[in-house]
């Protein structure tokens, strides 16, 4: 098992801002031990064939094709606009 400290526990604690008992810390660092010593058998498996992966499960896009459709109407969309200029619209300033 890793040796994790009741110390290391409460500094770590500590930076999370969580307050632990005694009892707790102990138990915190056996547990913490076997999820660090866990996590290093995995660093003895063979990953040289295993392809990086960015989601553990295949994604596909699921969106409709990006195609361009015609827009609204310029005269009919100006009619219900209540400024406008050039032919665009007219919309009040938000900065000054």
């Amino acid at each position: 098992m890793a040796n994790i400290s009741k110390e290391e526990v409460k500094h770590v604690a500590k930076l999370a801002r969580l307050a632990i008992t005694e009892e707790e810390s102990e138990k915190f660092a056996g547990q913490l031990g076997a999820i660090i010593q866990f996590a290093e058998q995995l660093n003895e498996l063979d990953a040289s064939d295993v392809k990086p992966t960015t989601h553990a499960l295949h994604m596909v896009n699921v969106l409709r094709e990006d195609e361009p459709k015609e827009g609204l109407d310029r005269e009919l969309m100006m009619k219900n606009v209540k400024e406008h200029e050039a032919g665009q619209v007219k919309v009040p300033s938000i900065l000054e």
